[in-house]
């Protein structure tokens, strides 16, 4: 059976610069010039994320340092506005924060950094207790993998799985995390569940079926006419 896939807990950093609710403006830009960030998670308490302070939420200071906008770009730009006269944390920060749990699949921390259009997310705890981020780059480390232990997944979790009296028959291949699995199977209705479940290996790119075989109750030789 395929393995439990990855989880945010695998792949997180867990050493994570963040600020307070009370940080001024200058510190948060000190903060990111010293650690090279360009977002970190707002805590208060005992470590609770309330929200996410970038440098987008930075910029309107210097984009409006020079004049008032106008009307029309006050009314369609508010929020903007609003963190251009901000000078804490607090005032500055999106929250909400958007975060994950440590125990979601990498699928799921991907698909919430697409939809919500972030590029990283604080990890907390049930109660929200900051335990680490992840961020895209951390998403793509199961692409790392060697292709030998691939390889030996896609034979041990999808070929025996599926073919367990043609496992000797089948063979896989992994360069590059493409894997090619090439043999000869008993039901050939089978090889899209074989590209399915091999393509849910962490750190597959993709998958090329090289397989032949008889339809399950198909007109083979052999079948009644």
């Amino acid at each position: 059976m395929p393995e439990t896939p990855h989880i945010v807990g695998d792949v997180m950093t867990r050493t994570v610069v963040a600020v307070g609710r009370d940080a001024s403006f200058k510190e948060i830009v000190q903060t990111m010039e010293q650690w090279r960030v360009s977002a970190m998670p707002v805590l208060e308490g005992e470590g609770r994320v309330i929200g996410v302070v970038s440098e987008a939420d930075l910029l309107p200071k210097e984009e409006f340092r020079e004049g008032e906008p106008s009307l029309v770009e006050q009314g369609r730009r508010l929020a903007d506005v609003g963190k251009a006269g901000a000078v804490t944390a607090e005032e500055l920060m999106s929250a909400p924060a958007i975060t994950v749990h440590p125990d979601a699949t990498l699928a799921q921390a991907a698909r919430i950094m697409a939809v919500r259009h972030v590029k990283r997310l604080p990890v907390v705890d049930e109660i929200g207790l900051l335990q680490g981020i992840v961020s895209r780059v951390d998403l793509l480390k199961v692409f790392l993998r060697p292709d030998e232990e691939i390889e030996e997944e896609v034979r041990r979790t999808v070929v025996s799985y599926l073919f367990p009296a043609f496992s000797h028959a089948v063979h896989v291949h992994v360069h590059e995390g493409v894997v090619t699995l090439r043999g000869h199977i008993h039901d050939t209705s089978l090889i899209s569940v074989a590209v399915r479940l091999a393509r849910a290996v962490e750190g597959v790119v993709d998958v090329e079926p090289h397989l032949t075989g008889e339809p399950a109750g198909g007109d083979g030789p052999g079948s009644a006419g």
